[in-house]
């Protein structure tokens, strides 16, 4: 009987993908979440919980792959191998972990059928992410191309698809750190603060079956003053004839609910509304129909929280940054977003909650997402959690070396055209959460062009949010909503330049500690500041800590830790890269940031 349950308990312990097969690529350094990858069925969650539909086809898992020369653009007669989706080729996850350039394609193929059910209907085929420029052909078909490398997009494919199997092609050309196109921190040779690059899909790839006439994309606009939220809705077809139907609801209960006619300005009243914070990350349910003839033919479920951000004139005279009217000091992490086994993509939906609970554990509020967008599911976690988000723009262009006298770039025509139209969605298909309080299109000078123009632009193009015009370095009087000092290991306040304008500290610290056996290698790691153990790290951070409250008194608004997690060869996270090491975590830490956050209930 023991050794029955000693057999039971040894295969209840291996990975879920022990029995398929299929294996990460290489040695690297692990979470514990790579153990729960099903090669089956990976990344099974619903993508897109701000407009969700019943019906709905995964199509991540194993797909062939092959790597071929840039100059030969024909589809492969023979694949390479095969490659897990959605995890990019150079990870372990993808089962390749093979650097790709400027100089090959990679390609990708898949076989589905569709759902009979679906018979009748128009078939959608998403990607969430790919990085960077893709074309896409259905049973021999080209159907569309795709240049970014960090927003969703579709195509209807119901022309290109036959009754039986389908055969989908994928093509990804990805010049990374040789080319101008927005990457964050990607680079072909990673070192120090810059990381691994990543090319190809590395988000879902879905179908979705929808009606000739279908939603197409929200908007909310809430004013909790007013006690509205203001809906703009785009569809298919905008027939005279249709109708756009939304209601609101409170745990079942209706409060609100609203009709008018596509592409209307669709106001909502929603009386003594019941406010996101997050200590409270109150969301109402929201289902959203379109309707012809009467007959709901469309309708997707999503949801609404109600806040304000804005800054405002303090007694004593300081601006600051404001939550729902009310002046919260922001305390938080700089987080990259990046993982030794998934690079960009998360190796599971639980990692991202396990990452976002340990935020909340160490008594912090915030998380700059640093140069990288994540999949919808990363700020679904943060509205539902309660925590504020600061949204960089990826940074690209990182080679220019033009500048102008005021230390901004000189870009090319078609770079800044895609820097733009890159910026402008990212706020489009964001735009619906209550976690995202602040866009931030520039980080230290990388890249920064036309500041004052972008950021005024930003803030024209999206009034429900603050602009933090330029994170360190080169700031502008009057850019954005914040002044943003970087400084390191700090702390500190920026020097009040009297334009209206709230005081940041979006970096500080970096205080690194290598812990034997979780690192991305044993030797010749790097912190901007380093220690012997965590007794030694711990109190050098709470050295830091302790002297925010007097910048607070002195008009500091937020604070930005660097950072959350150690990445590749940079050992200044709050936790290893791992995830299994949480190096500043203690009662006394946690009850340092608690003084902090009182301090600005109390002044």
């Amino acid at each position: 009987m023991k050794t029955y349950m000693l057999i039971i308990c040894l295969w209840l312990s291996l990975p879920a993908w022990a029995q398929s097969g299929w294996h990460p690529a290489g040695d690297h350094l692990m979470t514990d979440f790579a153990q729960q990858v099903n090669p089956q069925h990976p990344w099974p969650e619903y993508p897109r919980p701000q407009m969700e539909r019943k019906a709905w086809m995964n199509l991540n898992g194993l797909w062939n792959y092959a790597l071929t020369d840039v100059l030969d653009d024909q589809i492969p007669r023979h694949w390479d191998g095969q490659i897990l989706v959605p995890f990019a080729i150079e990870s372990a996850l993808s089962g390749v972990g093979k650097a790709v350039g400027q100089h090959q394609l990679l390609w990708y193929e898949k076989k589905f059928v569709v759902p009979a059910a679906w018979k009748n209907k128009h078939i959608l085929l998403h990607f969430d992410a790919v990085d960077w420029q893709t074309k896409v052909f259905l049973n021999g078909h080209e159907i569309g191309a795709h240049q970014g490398g960090y927003d969703a997009f579709d195509f209807d494919i119901t022309p290109y698809l036959i009754p039986d199997s389908n055969e989908l092609i994928v093509q990804v050309w990805d010049p990374s750190d040789a080319g101008y196109q927005p990457r964050g921190k990607q680079v072909n040779h990673p070192e120090g603060i810059w990381y691994t690059a990543v090319t190809g899909i590395w988000q879902t790839v879905w179908l979705e079956p929808v009606a000739a006439a279908h939603i197409v994309s929200l908007k909310y606009y809430p004013d909790i003053d007013r006690q509205i939220c203001d809906v703009v809705t785009s569809v298919s077809d905008t027939a005279a004839t249709n109708r756009i139907r939304i209601i609101v609801s409170d745990h079942g209960k209706i409060v609100a609910r609203a009709e008018s006619a596509p592409g209307e300005n669709i106001r909502l009243h929603i009386p003594s509304p019941h406010l996101w914070s997050p200590d409270d990350p109150f969301l109402y349910d929201v289902t959203v129909q379109l309707l012809q003839g009467g007959k709901v033919v469309d309708e997707v479920q999503s949801y609404l929280g109600m806040r304000n951000i804005a800054v405002t004139r303090d007694a004593t005279g300081n601006y600051r940054i404001v939550l729902n009217h009310r002046f919260l000091f922001q305390l938080g992490f700089l987080d990259q977003g990046w993982w030794p086994d998934g690079l960009y993509t998360p190796p599971t939906d639980s990692a991202i909650r396990f990452d976002l609970q340990q935020v909340k554990q160490f008594g912090y509020n915030l998380l700059r997402k640093h140069v990288k967008v994540e999949p919808q599911r990363w700020y679904y976690w943060c509205d539902r959690m309660g925590i504020l988000v600061w949204q960089d723009m990826p940074s690209g262009d990182l080679q220019e070396q033009r500048r102008n006298d005021n230390g901004e770039i000189i870009r090319t025509a078609q770079s800044a055209l895609d820097f733009r139209e890159e910026l402008k969605t990212m706020i489009d298909q964001h735009f619906n959460h209550p976690s995202i309080i602040m866009w931030v299109p520039f980080n230290e000078g990388w890249g920064q062009f036309q500041t004052l123009a972008i950021d005024n632009w930003v803030k024209k193009y999206d009034p429900t949010r603050l602009v933090d015009g330029a994170s360190g370095w080169f700031d502008f009087v009057g850019a954005g909503d914040v002044e943003d000092m970087h400084k390191y290991p700090g702390p500190g306040i920026p020097e009040d330049k009297h334009d209206h304008r709230a005081r940041v500290l979006g970096e500080y610290g970096g205080l690194g500690l290598p812990i034997e056996g979780h690192t991305w290698q044993p030797r010749q790691n790097w912190g901007y500041v380093t220690y012997k153990d965590t007794a030694e790290l711990r109190q050098a951070y709470l050295h830091l800590v302790n002297q925010l409250p007097t910048l607070i008194r002195q008009g500091l608004s937020a604070a930005v830790y660097t950072q959350l997690t150690d990445v590749e060869v940079e050992v200044n996270g709050f936790m290893t890269y791992d995830r299994k090491v949480m190096k500043l975590m203690s009662p006394e830490t946690v009850e340092a940031n608690r003084r902090v956050l009182q301090t600005t209930i109390q002044e």
